[in-house]
């Protein structure tokens, strides 16, 4: 792999498993110093001690405990990176649960807020955490996992699909805020992962999740999925500089000729493409329905 990544550090958020590790990996071996922070001491100090054997000596990798819904875990984490790895050049906001599995009438309401607290208020905080550092050198890449739920309606997951639609929007705003600064921001569509969510949805029973999406995880588990490594090098594209000037995008890992977007820049940047946005009837000849 090419060190496209020599002299930048990287927070990755829910880092010691899944994706997130994945990433990790594709940072290290990439020439970055990386920041893993979850709440699961165990898993990260498992997640540090593999991406060590796979860094360079120079190469720094730490690990930190952390809370993305608390203000004072957040603060604490991008001051501890900056003091012990010098700077910070790329934040990953990849931390999220599923949240409550069940009808909206029927769900626990705190488990239903702490997963907006988790989801939006961590990839909020964190954001504002970093972007006074990354405005005063004039350079950061912030990039937001996204997730089936900011495209789609997902019954029965309401907590989960409302949040990955809020934190779209928020990348997208945040990216309009900082136009010009030198930051680009974007949100990552990964595909259908199998990773420890997915075994939350199988394990939960078609009764909570409902029997269709209960039958497309039973048949994703058993094909595989889609591969870590698509959203993993989508990651790792967006942190480097080939990526420079690509922001305020919804991006899919899968579908999406990414790799070629650099050549574009000028048409990605004047275009409404690879965002939210509502659908209007004349989009789908229902010419009847608009003025």
């Amino acid at each position: 792999m090419q060190k496209v990544l020599i002299g930048k550090q990287a927070i990755i958020t829910g880092a010691n498993q899944g994706l997130g590790l994945e990433i990790a990996r594709k940072y290290v071996l990439a020439g970055a110093d990386v920041v893993l922070c979850a709440r699961n001491a165990d898993l990260l100090e498992s997640a540090r001690a593999e991406l060590v054997s796979m860094a360079d000596n120079n190469q720094k990798i730490m690990v930190q405990k952390a809370d993305v819904s608390s203000q004072a875990d957040v603060r604490n984490l991008v001051d501890q990176t900056l003091t012990q790895l010098g700077g910070c050049h790329i934040l990953v906001n990849n931390a999220a649960v599923y949240g409550p599995k069940g009808e909206i009438q029927s769900v626990d309401w705190a488990e239903w807020v702490r997963a907006m607290e988790i989801n939006v208020y961590g990839s909020v905080l964190m954001s504002q955490a970093v972007v006074p550092h990354f405005k005063a050198q004039g350079y950061g890449k912030i990039i937001q996992l996204s997730g089936g739920g900011a495209t789609n309606p997902l019954p029965r997951l309401s907590a989960y699909a409302s949040s990955k639609a809020a934190v779209v929007r928020f990348a997208e705003t945040l990216a309009e805020e900082l136009r010009g600064t030198g930051i680009d921001v974007n949100a990552i569509a990964p595909g259908a992962l199998n990773t420890g969510m997915l075994d939350e949805i199988i394990e939960a029973g078609p009764r909570e999740v409902g029997i269709d999406f209960y039958e497309r995880a039973v048949k994703q588990k058993a094909t595989g999925g889609t591969p870590l490594d698509r959203g993993a090098n989508l990651a790792l594209f967006l942190a480097s500089s080939a990526s420079d000037g690509i922001t305020a995008k919804l991006i899919s890992a899968v579908w999406d000729d990414w790799e070629h977007w650099p050549g574009h820049l000028k048409e990605l940047s004047g275009s409404d493409a690879y965002t939210l946005r509502r659908i209007a009837g004349r989009d789908r000849g229902l010419i009847w329905g608009d003025k």
